[in-house]
């Protein structure tokens, strides 16, 4: 192999395949990065185990071939070089790249080569910023408890012109919608098996970093089906299985149907601050208490150990004198999915979910949180 790329779009290409995949696999095969040069350009191919991320980079192809190398060795290299073009050639075994003033060489990893994975059929297209506003957040609300693994992926399903998503911990859930371009009306071949409608259980850490990253592609194809699921976008493509077993759609759905007993509007980002002190004070479950009065939200903590917090939020207040008790972690959670907007919170009759929601530019979001029961009253 005998490639000359550009250095800046290499060393942007090796970061990515990074953030995209997890360190935590201790796999000896995994540590590899498969660099192929073809009439394509270069191309670059890693897995941690559970994902297949494959990138492509324009460069000048001098001798087609490919070599494995360290995929941290060869994006540390590549990050540090300040030329405009590095050449990349095999020898020896090991990967040479060669800039003006400098030479560094990698060893080769015939052993860790990544088998390179198959896109599922497309199924349509989102925006990457519509995709990180819906995909991050419900994530967040999937569970981290790999004895129940339906409860640790997004549920994506399509409705006519709509993706909507899913997630839950039997504590929270959060869902959302964002507009769909079904696979005809995104220009896909309609040969290439898409039908535009999806109903796929996707790991929820796997999209969330893959929505994380790709918040600026102007358009993100989503492909489903053979139990895989992969995003693909102008430069690259990432490729996980799904989850296999049945989901409950039905039941999660019917939560949505909120009936306020009392409806707020506060600053999401004045409340989650609030909202983060009061933690501290809130003992070991961090429970902290919104008590809804005359134009204001109040916040409150107290414990034996760790003291007491009391702070008033500035809201609008629709309904009644409503008090309602929450884990910190978790309210503050769904406050942080609605930065920068007005949040509305709709609390309901008795230990029924508080439902979080705004309006957002193109994306519907809600999160629902349970609330914590009160505890008993310990006056004789």
């Amino acid at each position: 192999m005998d490639v000359t790329a550009p250095v800046a779009r290499l060393a942007t290409a090796a970061a990515l395949l990074l953030r995209l995949l997890t360190a935590r696999s201790l796999q000896p095969s995994h540590a590899g990065a498969l660099l192929r040069a073809d009439d394509e350009g270069l191309h670059l191919i890693a897995t941690d185990g559970e994902v297949v991320v494959h990138l492509r980079t324009p460069a000048t192809v001098h001798t087609p071939g490919e070599v494995v190398v360290p995929r941290r060795a060869v994006a540390d290299t590549l990050t540090t070089l300040d030329a405009a073009d590095a050449r990349l050639t095999v020898q020896g075994g090991r990967l040479a790249i060669r800039v003006p003033g400098g030479r560094f060489a990698l060893p080769s990893l015939p052993d860790a080569a990544p088998r390179p994975g198959h896109l599922p059929p497309p199924r349509g297209t989102v925006t990457g910023d519509d995709l990180r506003t819906a995909a991050v957040p419900v994530a967040g609300a999937a569970s981290r408890e790999h004895a129940l693994p339906m409860f640790t992926g997004v549920r994506l399903r399509t409705h006519d012109t709509a993706l909507t998503l899913f997630a839950t911990d039997r504590f929270r859930l959060a869902a959302a919608s964002i507009p769909w371009q079904g696979a005809t009306a995104a220009g896909f071949d309609p040969a290439s098996g898409g039908d535009g409608r999806i109903e796929a259980l996707v790991p929820a850490a796997v999209l969330a970093r893959a929505a994380q990253q790709l918040s600026r592609v102007p358009a993100v194809h989503v492909h489903a089906g053979d139990d895989l699921f992969a995003l693909s976008w102008d430069g690259g493509s990432i490729t996980t299985a799904t989850i296999g077993g049945g989901y409950p759609d039905a039941q999660l759905s019917r939560l949505l149907d909120v009936t306020p007993a009392c409806t707020v509007e506060a600053d999401a980002d004045a409340l989650a601050h609030a909202v983060d002190r009061a933690t501290a004070y809130g003992g070991p479950h961090g429970r902290v208490t919104l008590q809804a009065i005359d134009g204001a939200l109040l916040v409150r903590a107290d414990d034996p150990l760790t003291g007491e917090s009391e702070q008033t939020v500035k809201a609008t207040v629709d309904g009644g004198h409503t008090i309602r008790s929450f884990q910190g972690r978790l309210l503050l959670d769904a406050l942080r999915a609605f930065a920068h907007h007005t949040v509305r919170l709709r609390f309901q009759e008795g230990m029924r979910a508080t439902a979080c929601t705004a309006d957002l530019p193109t994306a519907t979001l809600t999160y629902l949180v349970v609330p914590l029961r009160t505890p008993p009253s310990t006056d004789t």
